[in-house]
């Protein structure tokens, strides 16, 4: 046990630096591609500077027409200018939302991928039940302190689960159908037994849980993955 939780550790040790290692990786690659961006992009007074320069070196233009149009290439150039720097600001808000995507993307992967190990480290060791109670009064079942509210039928179905568990018995649909129903065992259909398991995994909600919890044995039939000395029924 001991060494389990040293690899559990060390995995998310590893996990939380490659997530630290892709983050800084994402914020330093897009940081570099604004920069050259805003590096390369047109000074916005280029325009203006070079109206200002036409001024300068044309003062020899007094007619009304000519003044006229030298205004109208000073408007141009202010026009111009604004509308460089709102481009500007449209590249940063487009970079600051793609930095929080990629980061929230690389977060998201991990967690899957994290969960992925999670549930088949599960998948492989099964669900360490402490305990397992059934009330029929309250008409639920208490796996480790978590109570799950279950239908009547459903109820009938782990109480013959467990009653079987206590035996070491692994049951057939068609022995859960008879003990259930009361019939002889040759009248009852297979298919009725694994409609009640189906059921009861449907009532117990959690897929991985009940599928987990109510095993199915291959050619054999159905038991509860519980110790037997964890159950109690009251």
């Amino acid at each position: 046990m001991p060494e389990s939780i040293s690899s559990v550790t060390d995995s998310l040790k590893t996990g939380n630096r490659v997530v630290g290692f892709g983050i800084a990786a994402i914020v330093l690659i897009l940081f570099g591609a604004a920069l050259f961006l805003f590096l390369n992009l047109p000074d916005a007074n280029a325009f203006n500077a070079r109206v200002e320069r036409l001024f300068v070196e044309n003062d020899d233009l007094r007619t009304a027409g000519e003044i006229k149009l030298l205004e109208i290439l000073a408007q141009s150039g202010t026009s111009f200018s604004e509308v460089l720097a709102s481009y500007r600001s449209v590249i940063f808000v487009l970079l600051v939302f793609s930095t929080a995507l990629l980061v929230a993307a690389l977060v998201f992967l991990v967690m899957i991928i994290a969960l992925n190990r999670r549930i088949g480290a599960i998948q492989r060791t099964g669900i360490q039940v402490a305990s397992l109670m059934i009330s029929r009064e309250a008409r639920a079942v208490y796996i480790n302190d978590l109570e799950f509210q279950l239908t009547e039928a459903a109820l009938e179905t782990m109480a013959v689960l467990a009653e079987a568990r206590m035996d070491d018995d692994v049951l057939t649909g068609a022995q859960i159908e008879a003990v259930i129903s009361g019939r002889n065992e040759a009248d009852c259909d297979e298919a009725a037994g694994a409609t009640r398991v189906k059921r009861l995994r449907d009532t117990l909600g959690n897929q991985l849980v009940s599928e987990l919890l109510v095993k199915t044995i291959a050619r054999r039939g159905y038991v509860l993955a519980v110790d037997k000395d964890a159950i109690r029924m009251i």
